[in-house]
């Protein structure tokens, strides 16, 4: 945004949307008709009345600083952003004017904010400013996070081998069940239904492997996933028997594999170790809701150490997570990495600055080094999905079973994933490219590549090519 250091897209503001919904109505109110009294602050605060149905508008105000927005709206809605955040910032990312052009009562840049804005603000970072001093991570009404409170370390750790314990009986009661499924057939894993997985998958939460449980329901409904089901369930079988082996046998593996074993099975210890400090360059955010979660993912590549980082938050279901990083940013940030084998997931902690648009595209490779990266990542982690790669100079072409990414030369191409087809982002993506090569960021797995963000030659303008 023009007053805040830096001027968000209308893409990277409705990225931060909670539904199609938000985005729509977001949209419509994106205009200077229903708003007045709007105004910005340098600080990082936008707000604004917005006209609704009733005698009073509403009144909205955001909050840019810190690791993600903050909204206050006087509406009923329960969902974070409401409309009319969305369409205040909208407003703002319209034009250079921004919110000078909701006139009538618009503050001239940098004003104060009026009364109602600045209570709801200082209240806000004053309570930031009390947790970032006790070193804890509250809510807004001040509770005290779990590194306040006092942990007895005896304690602990008989309760941490109490759950080893149990994740042991399921790990070992979930080998019984391959065990059964093999002797008997595949053919009657599609004739026994659904039913006996999700079983199977309750045993396993109540052995408190929460990651074993995950991955027994996707086997439940792999013979429903049209041809070829019995290869795939046989493949996803000998990752989860290799998964249970590695558990059972944890105490006899080198230690960041042994992380990533304790990882998958669901039992996760906090981020650890020395922080990173970096320029932190935002590639990709996107959403995966289900009934009960909304699991956001945000990919960070560090312009001066290299490291690439995945960011996860999450949210109730019909809410947007709490960290929103629109893509095409980058901040100045401290990350902690998780243990395991790879560290991609990091947790994101102090801010430093509002964040700026990035100046240049990621460095790439080529599609054969993708995949030989990929290789690699294999050898670390065997239940690994997919990986994080940078494709420089390709050129997205149609194929015969769907599209392909292929390097200028016509030597190498990686098939994209058949889940990327019906996506609006591969058309966008073929649109940017016209041809011609282009910059691209996606996952690269064993059902082909996922591409999420794309920069066209030589342009550090990011294209977001799914949506948040």
């Amino acid at each position: 945004m023009n007053q805040l250091g830096v001027r968000w897209t209308a893409d990277q503001v409705l990225a931060l949307a909670p539904d199609d919904a938000s985005r729509k109505a977001g949209s419509r109110l994106g205009t200077a008709g229903p708003w007045s009294e709007t105004g910005s602050s340098g600080s990082g605060a936008v707000w604004g009345l917005c006209r609704g149905s009733g005698g009073k508008p509403y009144r909205t105000v955001v909050d840019m600083a810190g690791s993600s927005p903050a909204y206050k709206c006087s509406c009923p809605s329960r969902k974070f952003p409401c409309k009319h955040a969305l369409g205040l910032l909208l407003l703002q990312a319209a034009d250079e004017r921004g919110l000078r052009a909701a006139a009538p009562g618009a503050a001239a840049p940098g004003a104060a904010a009026p009364d109602w804005a600045q209570e709801w603000l200082t209240a806000r970072r004053e309570s930031a400013g009390r947790q970032q001093e006790q070193g804890v991570a509250g809510g807004p009404d001040g509770e005290l996070g779990n590194s306040a409170k006092a942990v007895d370390p005896e304690a602990a750790r008989r309760r941490a081998e109490r759950r080893a314990e149990r994740i042991s009986t399921g790990a070992t009661e979930l080998e019984q069940r391959l065990t059964d499924l093999l002797r008997g057939g595949l053919a009657t894993a599609e004739q026994t239904g659904y039913q006996l997985w999700e079983e199977t998958a309750a045993r396993m939460i109540d052995a408190q492997a929460p990651g074993l449980a995950a991955r027994v329901r996707e086997l439940g409904a792999i013979p429903a996933s049209g041809p070829g089901w019995p290869v795939r369930l046989l493949e996803e079988c000998a990752l989860l028997h290799l998964l249970d082996q590695a558990w059972l046998g944890r105490d006899r593996l080198p230690e960041p594999l042994a992380a990533t074993v304790r990882t998958r099975v669901g039992l996760t210890r906090p981020a650890e170790g020395p922080s990173v400090r970096d320029h932190w360059m935002v590639l990709a955010q996107y959403d995966t809701p289900d009934a009960k979660l909304v699991v956001r993912r945000i990919w960070l590549y560090g312009r001066n150490s290299g490291r690439t980082a995945l960011v996860l938050s999450f949210g109730a279901a019909g809410r947007a997570p709490e960290i929103a990083l629109p893509p095409g940013l980058m901040v100045d940030a401290e990350l902690t990495y998780y243990a395991g084998s790879g560290q991609l997931r990091a947790d994101l902690g102090e801010l430093f600055g509002l964040p700026v648009p990035i100046d240049a595209a990621p460095p790439g490779a080529g599609t054969a080094e993708a995949v030989g990266a990929y290789g690699v990542a294999l050898k670390d982690d065997p239940w690994l999905e997919s990986w994080p790669v940078v494709l420089s100079g390709v050129i997205p072409i149609p194929a015969e079973d769907g599209w392909q990414l292929a390097d200028e030369k016509g030597e190498s191409a990686l098939p994209v994933a058949a889940s990327a087809l019906s996506r609006p982002g591969l058309w966008k993506l073929a649109a940017l490219s016209g041809g011609g090569p282009v910059t691209v960021f996606g996952e690269c797995g064993h059902r082909g590549f996922t591409p999420l963000a794309a920069w066209p030659d030589g342009s550090a303008q990011t294209v977001a090519l799914v949506d948040a």
